[in-house]
């Protein structure tokens, strides 16, 4: 899954990225609102985390652009903890609003139930067939033996399963599992779809050539 982080202050903006890199997201920061709003109109995000308080454009100047045109779920993050200013985010197109300081579980917390939601997936446990894929814990089990997955193979199996039965095609998986500071090789998804099927079973994953990959 891939993340925008827009945030003025440095310090946090790293501490940021830092925090949900290590939970394998693939992330891409922004230290303005201009370079915030670039971003996200420009790439795929499965969620973006917004700061209110931002030179150039605002938080809300930000949110008010980008829902003329997106859909992507919005976490206004800010030290404003008034009511009259969570009305006012959750009334611009934000998702969901926590204020500073927030304790980091809980901000993971809500950007998992964000992505699931915006894919109507309630639950945080996804079951196929024998397959089992909890995405609070990232693990993975088959026939209720734990699969060790790398990081990427999690990412690219969890963005399959939450888009079970549609075709997503290659560059749609490159959007999103890739920060744009990532250097790839054309080949790596073959790579992890190859490694998937070998240790999940070679059906899990169905290639429509020319098309993507889909899990039925």
């Amino acid at each position: 899954m891939r993340l925008l982080v827009v945030e003025d202050d440095p310090v946090l903006l790293r501490s940021l990225a830092a925090t949900f890199r290590e939970e394998n997201y693939a992330v891409d920061t922004a230290s303005d609102g201009e370079d915030g709003f670039y971003k996200a109109k420009e790439n795929a995000y499965d969620a973006i985390i917004l700061d209110v308080m931002l030179p150039g454009l605002d938080g809300w100047q930000v949110l008010s652009k980008l829902r003329q045109t997106s859909h992507t779920p919005v976490l206004m993050l800010t030290a404003r903890d008034t009511i009259p200013d969570r009305i006012k985010g959750l009334d611009h197109g934000a998702d969901d609003y926590l204020t500073k300081p927030f304790d980091t579980d809980e901000l993971l917390a809500r950007i998992r139930a964000l992505i699931r939601r915006a894919v109507r997936q309630t639950n945080p446990v996804i079951e196929i067939g024998p397959l089992n894929i909890n995405t609070t814990a990232r693990r993975v089990a088959l026939d209720k033996e734990e699969i060790q997955l790398t990081a990427r193979e999690y990412a690219l199996l969890e963005y399959l399963a939450l888009h079970r039965g549609e075709v997503v095609s290659r560059t749609t998986l490159y959007d999103h599992l890739f920060a744009e500071d990532d250097n790839t090789f054309s080949n790596l998804l073959d790579v992890h779809v190859s490694n998937l099927r070998r240790k999940l079973g070679h059906d899990i994953i169905s290639t429509r050539r020319g098309h993507g990959y889909c899990i039925e």
